[in-house]
């Protein structure tokens, strides 16, 4: 456990965390489709990564009510990146599973984010390269506990 009151440890701390935000806000911006808000990527990511889900375990996982992720799921579905299907075992609930076309726009998403940040890794010098790529399980790690 690290300890907070100790000034070196407080620094990192606080200097990851307003470096990892900082990338975040601007890797958000590197988006295909500008009338996507973050929030309705974060749910086709979520789909793409976890395969189709109902309503209520969306909002779970992306941490929203269930009545706001009604309305991000008829948004995608207007826009045709989702689609509703009835679920197997319960007629009473739907499940939502991407498109053909929500697939594409993530892949070209990442694609042009990835690009994005090989540009600004390739400003850095061999060591700083090595030691952001020892780094990068590192923060995987952090990023799923």
């Amino acid at each position: 456990m690290l300890d907070l009151s100790h000034g070196a440890d407080a620094d990192a701390v606080n200097s990851l965390r307003s470096a990892v935000m900082r990338l975040a806000r601007r890797l958000k911006h590197q988006r295909v489709d500008e009338s996507l808000s973050p929030t309705e990527m974060s749910v086709l990511g979520t789909l793409a990564r976890c395969g189709s889900a109902t309503p209520g375990e969306l909002a779970r996982k992306e941490h929203v009510q269930p009545p706001s992720m009604t309305r991000i799921v008829a948004l995608l579905e207007t826009k045709g990146l989702v689609r509703l299907e009835p679920h197997p075992d319960d007629r009473r609930q739907k499940v939502v599973t991407s498109t053909g076309r929500a697939e594409a726009m993530l892949e070209e998403s990442r694609r042009r984010r990835n690009a994005w940040l090989a540009e600004l890794a390739g400003e850095l010098d061999e060591e700083e390269w090595a030691k952001l790529r020892a780094a990068a399980p590192v923060l995987e790690k952090l990023a799923h506990q």
